[in-house]
């Protein structure tokens, strides 16, 4: 498959949104909106894209923010995790009252954990990773070696859990159990700042 991945940096806070591209289909998905989607609505018409699905890993608004719009804009469904959509619903939970805005998000699609669904010729795989959120999850091509690890794996980092629904001893746990026993080839694409590899990742963490 001809695949690629056009990566922008969104506000509010400098968040990774992804698009995900079939080049043969011309078909897309677009994964974490957190803002700025006048500018990834410019992307997609000018690469002359379908977008078929909204992919958030989780309910933050830097996530988020754009979701509403996108949806309305190309009347495609909204993915996230099941254990997530309270956060969404929430504007005090997914941050938004941060910003000023008040902004909630309704799931079309609820994704359970180690659940597989097809979507532009990809089949993504869902690994329910709290811990950052509770019902963060990330979005992985098996076939391919690629993650999409939202806030709970960055680059040699890992995301904060002092907000609502956290908890370390369960993002500790994703990462050890369900993240780093991934291939170590694996590369991954975070919610902030450069991508890695699971392999890379093997080093930063120490759980002896």
């Amino acid at each position: 498959m001809d695949l690629s991945i056009k990566k922008l940096n969104v506000a509010p806070i400098g968040t990774n949104c992804y698009i995900v591209i079939n080049n043969e289909l011309k078909e897309a998905v677009i994964i974490d909106p957190g803002g700025d989607e006048k500018i990834i609505e410019k992307t997609i018409d000018d690469m002359n894209l379908t977008p078929k699905g909204i992919f958030l890993t989780h309910g933050h608004y830097d996530h988020m923010g754009g979701a509403n719009y996108l949806k309305a804009r190309y009347h495609i469904d909204i993915y996230a995790g099941k254990d997530e959509e309270d956060v969404l619903k929430d504007d005090r939970k997914n941050l938004s009252t941060m910003f000023g805005d008040y902004t909630v998000v309704d799931v079309d699609v609820p994704l359970n954990d180690g659940s597989t669904f097809e979507l532009i010729g990809l089949k993504f795989k869902v690994i329910h990773t709290p811990g950052h959120t509770k019902g963060g999850i990330c979005f992985y091509l098996e076939d391919e070696k690629i993650l999409f690890s939202g806030d709970t794996m960055f680059n040699g980092s890992y995301g904060r859990y002092d907000f609502p629904t956290g908890n370390l001893n369960a993002l500790m746990d994703s990462i050890k159990n369900k993240l780093l026993v991934l291939d170590g080839e694996t590369k991954v694409y975070p919610g902030h700042e450069s991508s890695t590899t699971i392999k890379d990742e093997r080093i930063y963490y120490d759980f002896n």
